[in-house]
């Protein structure tokens, strides 16, 4: 599996302008060959910003690498750099990409 992460800080007074921007996005994965799911995660929050991370798990780098060049990727970046968001980051996303060396589940036998 590879994990796919992007870190964006938000300006705290736009928080909910952040979020809400993201629970209405169309996120263009369901039925893309390798994708398995999708987290937003809200973190810590700091004097200057709110820390949150997009979270995709794929079955593959090779999948993840492939949904980049694919037109889907297009359609869920489309509004990424639109003028009304500035301000709204502090910074651009920055991008950890992570290969799966060990997984533990929870097989309800304990």
């Amino acid at each position: 599996m590879f994990i796919a992460m992007n870190r964006f800080r938000v300006n705290p007074e736009r928080v909910k302008e952040f979020e809400q921007i993201w629970l209405e996005r169309e996120t263009h994965l369901q039925g893309l060959p390798g994708f398995v799911e999708f987290h937003m995660l809200r973190g810590p929050e700091k004097e200057d910003h709110v820390l949150y991370a997009s979270h995709t798990i794929w079955r593959s780098r090779e999948d993840f690498e492939a949904w980049t060049h694919s037109e889907a990727f297009r359609k869920a970046h489309a509004n990424a750099g639109q003028s009304k968001r500035e301000g709204l980051y502090l910074g651009p996303p920055n991008f950890e990409g992570f290969e799966v060396i060990q997984t533990v589940g929870n097989d309800g036998n304990g």
